[in-house]
């Protein structure tokens, strides 16, 4: 005998005031000084308006650590301290934590001072905060909690600053390179990527009064075995492979900008849609028997409006076909916040839409940094 497992509340923690397209060279700082000449073009491509940042507008200083951001979507979820005081389980994520070590979980626990608990952190890509979800999933499914919370948070802006990027071009200058501006790789994700945090109260009960999402199942995938290492950060891709960062000395970091976060964009464009989409719904739907018309509601995570055809194009491919009057985002207003940017996407659409009994909602959460996907189930109750 298992037990159900509800969402009884969300909410969503983003930093300081929105950041238009025209404001963000400003407040992440040019690299030598030099405009970026990817900017106007990728941002066209991505279709986001605006987007958060730690950053605050007066002082250019970031403002906010990662761990704090993420506590403060963890105390929106309750109406006061006192009722998270008897959390069990805290399941914390994020693709770029403030520190290596000691995990975020830890750090997040910390800044909530809330009481003794399992603290558990999923590490990763986009696809973290799901795998977070999943650990509060099973352990609530098992008995093994009653009140649990998960949290995903990304502060990107804390690696896309330009200061992170000065040794480099500074190096490049003094080594006469003809090309001493930013790789694409590494200037590409500078326009992408956004701040904020994502968190949910799961529970073995609904809601008493107003509705609750029960998780029905999480499924996820990794085609790490066919696929090399796409976005990454704290490496170099040498010859496919990675070239982490402990193998190169203190003086190479800095001039190689290894911490950064890289992407390589002709494999992304290349696989991500059809391995995240096609190839992992295609073993979802025969393992659960899926149908289309089951749902009202499909929440794409998608770093980019680039591929909202795309991904529709891969649906029909498969005859899943959702159409666009069910979709819903929130990327062009939010920004894209990586692991954080389903549940920040489940908050706006639990919080803002007329949600009815029976609907049942379809997620879907690829990653790129060596090709995983997940798609997870929610009724509505």
């Amino acid at each position: 005998m298992t037990n159900p497992v509800y969402i009884n509340n969300l909410s969503a923690a983003l930093p300081n005031a929105a950041v238009a397209n025209s404001e963000m060279e400003q407040r992440l700082g040019k690299v030598g000084g030099v405009k970026s000449r990817a900017r106007a073009i990728i941002l066209r491509s991505n279709g986001i308006k605006q987007r958060y940042y730690a950053i605050d507008p007066e002082t250019g200083e970031q403002n906010y650590t990662n761990a704090a951001l993420a506590a403060a979507a963890v105390r929106s979820l309750f109406v006061d301290e006192q009722e998270m005081q008897n959390i069990d389980t805290l399941v914390a994520s994020s693709s770029i934590p403030d520190q290596i070590m000691p995990n975020h979980a830890s750090m997040v626990h910390g800044e909530l001072n809330n009481p003794p608990c399992e603290t558990v952190s999923t590490s990763g890509v986009c696809l973290c905060g799901v795998t977070a979800l999943k650990y509060a999933y099973l352990n609530i499914k098992a008995g093994e909690s009653k009140k649990s919370v998960v949290v995903a948070s990304e502060v990107a802006s804390a690696m896309m600053h330009a200061r992170n990027f000065e040794a480099e071009h500074q190096h490049k200058i003094e080594s006469l390179s003809k090309s001493p501006e930013m790789a694409f790789e590494k200037d590409f994700l500078r326009w992408m990527l956004s701040d904020g945090a994502g968190a949910a109260l799961l529970t073995d009960s609904p809601n008493p009064d107003g509705l609750s999402l029960r998780l029905d199942w999480i499924d996820t995938f990794s085609f790490a075995n066919e696929l090399e290492a796409c976005m990454y950060a704290g490496a170099e891709k040498v010859e496919g492979k990675l070239k982490g960062w402990s193998s190169y000395n203190s003086e190479d970091r800095e001039q190689q900008a290894i911490l950064a976060v890289k992407q390589d964009v002709r494999l992304l464009n290349e696989h991500v849609v059809r391995i995240t989409v096609e190839e992992t719904l295609k073993r979802i739907i025969a393992k659960r028997h899926l149908s289309t018309s089951d749902y009202d509601y499909f929440l794409p995570h998608y770093s980019s409006e680039f591929f909202r055809e795309k991904v529709y194009q891969s649906l029909v491919n498969i005859d899943f076909e959702l159409p666009f009057d069910k979709w819903f985002t929130n990327l062009t207003e939010k920004g894209n916040t990586g692991s954080a940017s389903i549940l920040i996407m489940l908050e706006e659409l639990f919080n803002s839409k007329p949600l009815k009994t029976g609907q049942k909602i379809l997620c879907y959460i690829p990653e790129s940094g060596r090709f995983s996907s997940a798609f997870m189930q929610l009724t509505v109750v």
